[in-house]
């Protein structure tokens, strides 16, 4: 099953896209083990667990938290991950430091 999700690689601005929503295919694109941090009761980051560990290039940082590698955000329906639940215009709104690429 595929769900749209929101992609910032640490090197670039966030682009939407649809991806399938495995284990392995979510840690392939994080490039490791996955963790969650909570946005909001719809929404999470999927990140690295080991990012800062591997030595990562730092990415963004959002309401205090510096995020390593690439992320991705995604919705949340009970248990499962789902389709993000905003759109680009509104994610750059809330987060206009998500556009500043080094």
């Amino acid at each position: 099953m595929k769900i749209k999700a929101i992609i910032k690689r640490a090197d670039s601005k966030p682009y939407v896209t649809w991806i399938s929503n495995t284990l392995e295919n979510l840690q392939n694109l994080v490039d490791g083990y996955i963790e969650t941090v909570t946005l909001a009761k719809d929404m999470v980051i999927i990140c690295n667990e080991e990012g800062r560990l591997l030595g990562l290039p730092h990415n963004c940082n959002i309401c205090g938290v510096d995020f390593v590698g690439d992320i991705l955000f995604v919705g949340v329906a009970k248990d499962e991950f789902a389709d993000v639940p905003i759109d680009l215009q509104y994610l750059k709104l809330l987060l206009p430091q998500l556009w500043e690429v080094a």
